[in-house]
């Protein structure tokens, strides 16, 4: 057995490992991070096959964006797994058919596709063996040039409209601007009105006045 052999059994040992945990850690933080490690596993085994482009997206999109997005969610929102657990077993059955279907539907896939013997074309015009990544890009700037180029519009365009929503002044909101807080005075936070009196008001009764009034009627 060659070296790259067993990088191939050494990272898939690690990567089925990793998805069985990813299902049944009762921590759902600890399940993304199995994940991510699958996910690793996952662009390693990429990189053994020669596609290193789709290795260096799987950890670039999703272990630098995607994961790190879930897992915040996670922490943030502090779900209740007892609640969770309650309707497992209901469910289970068709959980257990519905994995069994697409386990055998991907081995027919798989099986299939390890039967072709023809081997596959070459991406575009290019003859000289060159890597996974710069055939690829030689193909997506000749061939479909304007297509990459109508999408990079779409983004920007996306992107510019997403600052301006962000950027535009909202009526509800309560932010502070911390510059005019620090060259606030004394003066500018209270000001002394003096108001003059408009009309004098009805002098209180005193307290002596009333009490003979009230000793006659317990006497009665």
């Amino acid at each position: 057995m060659d070296v790259q052999t067993g990088f191939f059994y050494l990272f898939s040992v690690v990567l089925l490992f990793a998805a069985f945990r990813v299902v049944t850690a009762r921590n759902p933080v600890h399940a993304v991070l199995y994940l991510m490690l699958a996910f690793s596993q996952a662009s390693g085994v990429w990189f053994l096959l020669q596609a290193e482009f789709l290795a260096i997206t799987l950890v670039l999109v999703y272990l630098g964006a995607v994961m790190v997005l879930f897992l915040f969610v996670v922490m943030m929102l502090d779900i209740n797994m007892d609640t969770l657990r309650e309707g497992f077993w209901k469910h289970f059955p068709l959980a257990a058919a519905l994995g069994a279907l697409i386990a055998l539907e991907m081995a027919a896939v798989l099986m299939g596709g390890f039967r072709v013997t023809e081997a596959p074309a070459v991406l575009g015009q290019v003859t000289a063996p060159v890597s996974n990544a710069k055939a690829l890009g030689i193909l997506l700037y000749t061939d479909y040039l304007m297509p990459i180029q109508i999408g990079a519009v779409i983004l920007l365009v996306a992107m510019i409209a997403a600052i301006a929503l962000t950027l535009r002044e909202r009526k509800d909101s309560k932010a502070i601007n911390p510059s005019i807080q620090v060259r606030v005075r004394a003066a500018d936070r209270l000001s002394i009105i003096k108001v003059g009196v408009t009309q004098a008001g009805a002098a209180p009764q005193p307290l002596a006045a009333a009490a003979p009034d009230a000793a006659p009627q317990e006497n009665k």
